[in-house]
């Protein structure tokens, strides 16, 4: 029985060492599962982000060519209302599943600027619908538009925690002639 006691000390420190080692890797383990379930949630935010941009994109692009057509802005490819009323039906219906994907998993902030932006561009397709011709009125219409959009963006990237970026107000140069 003497041999066991004077053992005890070596078997009592064996089996809080094993204890201490389970404990720290379990802990690792589940420190390393939450990065990486946040590094997930932060792609389909992402994600989600991304396609609601692209689809109001889409929407902005063809009022741009329409609004064209109708005189209010100078885009170099006009599209008849008629010609686009397929294209705008199509990116209308895209924007229902890219602004509830943003519901889900956009913060509160993200979700406020994407809506201000949403109706800006609701706004343009309204003036475009009455078929307006005031290139002074579209013009303050674009200009809300670019600083709603610029407004999701910034939001978007302070939800992911990316740098700032540009504010995409690129003045465009007219080409040269050689």
């Amino acid at each position: 029985m003497s041999a066991f006691i004077q053992q005890l000390p070596a078997l009592i420190g064996v089996v809080i060492g094993a204890l201490g080692s389970y404990w720290a890797s379990a802990r690792g383990d589940r420190a390393r599962f939450r990065r990486e379930q946040a590094a997930r949630w932060d792609e389909r935010r992402l994600t989600a982000y991304s396609e609601y941009a692209r689809a109001l994109k889409k929407s902005v692009t063809l009022a741009y060519r329409i609004a064209a057509h109708l005189g209010n802005d100078p885009h170099p490819h006009p599209l008849s209302p008629e010609e686009a009323a397929p294209d705008v039906a199509a990116a209308t219906d895209a924007r229902d599943p890219a602004g509830e994907a943003l519901l889900m998993l956009g913060t509160r902030d993200v979700v406020e600027k994407g809506r201000r932006w949403v109706v800006v561009v609701m706004e343009m397709e309204a003036f475009l619908r009455a078929r307006t011709h005031d290139p002074e009125a579209w013009s303050g219409m674009l200009e809300r538009q670019r600083a709603a959009r610029e407004g999701y963006y910034a939001a978007v990237r302070r939800d992911l925690a990316l740098p700032p970026g540009h504010a995409a107000d690129w003045a465009l140069v007219p080409p040269r002639n050689p």
